[in-house]
């Protein structure tokens, strides 16, 4: 099916280059189902650099995204119970500003060294509390964590990619929308909840004030700006029975190699 992410044509066209400097990734055949044969995919793509590994891909590689409590972890915990591997934008975050690493002192030489805790750590509350509303600040925390991510990202990514032509290889990041929006994904999986659904979460399960989790929903994307990158929503509102028969509707569908 043919579709527009971005401004870009995801289908098969004639020509080399389409006439917004995209260049063509060559077809794919991935196995369908036994009752649709083979699947030709086509994609458009910015160009970036790319690994090779990621122009051509012998699995499905989803990527899934979603705001602050919108039940982004709860949907990766359960395609991992059936079987995909995640590699986890956060965790690798928390890896990167580990103690002694390289990003942690460039996080203490741009903001301070009050920013580590007594145990050499990086003090979460202290930076989240010094970007949180200030764009610029966030700007330049962001230039020195997200290149060290994406790094060990393609590596996970990679490595997780060589396993095996039935693995499917989640990518669970938050930030997707204003990050990795030109990575050939086999499909964009969203979170969603609606912002009063996730502060009341914040208040509930992460012991936040009212006015504190409603400015952390309010500070990030909107639901309609991450529709725009969705090829499938999955909403969290409901019961974790109506949560999980979508992830199961899901798993369905790539199982089979989209």
């Amino acid at each position: 099916m043919c579709a527009d992410r971005d401004g870009l044509p995801k289908c098969c066209v004639d020509s080399e280059k389409s006439p917004n400097g995209c260049r063509r990734i060559e077809p794919t055949t991935r196995p369908s189902s036994p009752a649709q044969g083979a699947l030709k995919i086509c994609l458009w793509r910015k160009t970036t650099l790319r690994p090779a590994l990621w122009q051509t891909l012998p699995m499905p590689l989803l990527a899934l995204t979603g705001g602050i409590a919108a039940g982004k972890s709860t949907i990766s915990r359960m395609l991992q119970e059936h079987g995909a591997l995640i590699v986890d934008a956060d965790a690798i975050v928390r890896e990167v500003q580990a103690p002694g690493s390289p990003v942690l002192d460039e996080i203490a030489e741009e903001f301070g060294r009050e920013m580590i805790d007594a145990d050499g750590a990086l003090d979460r509350a202290a930076l989240g509390t010094r970007v949180f509303g200030d764009a610029e600040a966030l700007g330049r925390l962001n230039a020195i964590v997200h290149p060290a991510v994406q790094r060990r990202a393609m590596e996970r990514i990679n490595d997780a990619l060589a396993s095996g032509p039935d693995t499917v290889v989640i990518y669970d990041i938050p930030l997707l929308l204003d990050r990795r929006e030109s990575d050939p994904w086999s499909l964009v999986v969203v979170a969603e909840a609606p912002a009063e659904v996730r502060t009341r979460r914040l208040v509930t399960e992460r012991g936040l004030s009212e006015a504190d989790a409603a400015a952390r929903v309010a500070s990030q994307i909107s639901d309609e700006q991450r529709r725009t990158i969705a090829d499938v929503i999955i909403d969290t509102t409901g019961t974790m029975a109506d949560t999980q028969r979508q992830v199961d509707e899901l798993w369905e569908r790539v199982s089979v190699k989209v």
